[in-house]
């Protein structure tokens, strides 16, 4: 029973959530003020109240936005994202898409620059062409496949110096190995003569 009470508040108890301001933003009436709070795209609220009319997202540092976080905010009139470094790689084709599905009144693509990469530096994200997109998304694959190239290259020097102390060890050891097996004969060698030896004059003074 306590089950099935808790299942049917849990949309009551999720509708709260999404009407709450998100942490370190203020809100007032249907504005969310997000501004100057230096965040990050990963630390970026994940969702905002459902009501909200204006958000305000400028003077962060923002690379892009997530996919999916202003498609519920069907009451959106206003949104300000200047101030940030947007990575024009791939990346920024969910911003692209949403800024040009929004009316020409709404100014929300002003101040949207690029950031990097350096060809595309200043240009306003709205404006990119989808080539240009594709060509920036090539320009970070390039990056990433150096970059593997490089971890490769240190992986592969690494297990050559391990292979080379490898065989070193085995041929010391070898080296240890038989000069121990040498000293252990020579010294029975000696035992047996020395025993011979006590032995003849055991036998000689007996006689």
């Amino acid at each position: 029973m306590k089950g099935l009470l808790l299942l049917c508040l849990l949309p009551l108890l999720g509708g709260q959530r999404s009407s709450a301001c998100p942490h370190l933003c203020s809100c007032h009436g249907g504005q969310v003020d997000c501004s100057s709070r230096s965040l990050t795209s990963s630390s970026l609220p994940t969702s905002f109240p459902a009501g909200t009319t204006s958000l305000f997202l400028h003077n962060n540092r923002l690379t892009h936005l997530p996919n999916g976080l202003l498609e519920d905010l069907t009451s959106l009139r206003s949104v300000s994202l200047h101030g940030n470094p947007w990575e024009c790689d791939c990346g920024v084709l969910y911003l692209r898409a949403w800024l040009l599905r929004q009316p020409i009144s709404l100014t929300s693509h002003l101040g949207v620059n690029c950031s990097s990469p350096p060809g595309l530096r200043g240009r306003l994200v709205v404006y990119l062409t989808e080539k240009e997109v594709l060509e920036s998304c090539h320009y970070w694959y390039c990056d990433l496949a150096l970059a593997s190239q490089v971890c490769l290259f240190v992986f592969v020097v690494v297990q050559v110096a391990l292979l080379v102390a490898l065989i070193m060890f085995l041929r010391r050891f070898e080296t240890l190995f038989k000069e121990a097996r040498r000293t252990s004969e020579e010294s029975f060698t000696f035992g047996e003569g020395l025993r011979d030896n006590i032995y003849g004059s055991l036998k000689d003074g007996s006689i």
